[in-house]
């Protein structure tokens, strides 16, 4: 049986310049639901279009490639992680980590760490996606510079600690097993985010001598 075609009259349409919510959320839809139907090597952006009932010009308009829609994905999907509790770092370490780690893995159906395996081995070729990339990184973990900031607060970490080298040092263990496909258990996370304080801690506590 063939294709069953919208009409021109049903096809999705953005609103002037602005994005429209409903397309948004259609595309992304279309994506998610293909992703799961035929892996997203197979993904191509004109079955992201028809699927999504929006017109290609519309779809081309607001992501350039299926990586873009990809990235839009991971970024509605670290918007629903939940605020840490403000417990200790170790405690909001932990649950954050494992909160970030389940997304990767796709225990909420959505496989988040696949999308962001694709979406940085297609930015060594893509400048504006790599530009994408980094400004998403920087809008999203405004959760976790607020976890070190309140470790800093509680004096769990020293004063003027460096909060980009620590949210860089934090993430670079899980970030580096997730790209050599290697996420850690539940039952790892704990372990791992210990180890990562002893380091993150000895780095904060060493200071420059005087004339270095």
């Amino acid at each position: 049986m063939s294709e069953t075609r919208p009409q021109l009259s049903e096809a999705r349409s953005s609103v002037g310049a602005r994005r429209s919510e409903a397309t948004e959320a259609a595309v992304l839809e279309a994506f998610a639901a293909l992703l799961a139907e035929v892996g997203y090597p197979a993904i191509t952006m004109e079955a992201v279009a028809r699927r999504a009932r929006a017109g290609k010009a519309t779809v081309y308009r607001w992501w350039p490639t299926k990586a873009h829609i990809a990235l839009s994905l991971i970024s509605k999907a670290k918007i629903e992680i939940p605020a840490p509790r403000g417990l200790s770092l170790r405690e909001d370490l932990i649950d954050y980590m494992t909160r970030v780690v389940g997304l990767w893995r796709g225990d909420a159906g959505l496989p988040v760490g696949l999308l962001v395996r694709h979406c940085y081995a297609e930015a060594w070729s893509d400048p504006e996606l790599a530009a994408a990339l980094q400004a998403e990184r920087r809008e999203r973990w405004t959760m976790l510079n607020a976890i070190i900031e309140a470790a800093v607060g509680r004096g769990e970490l020293p004063p003027g600690t460096d909060l980009a080298r620590a949210k860089d040092f934090v993430m670079s263990w899980p970030f580096y097993l997730l790209m050599t496909d290697r996420l850690p258990a539940p039952d790892e996370i704990a372990r791992m985010v210990d180890d990562t304080l002893d380091g993150l801690r000895a780095g904060s506590s060493r200071r420059p001598s005087p004339g270095i």
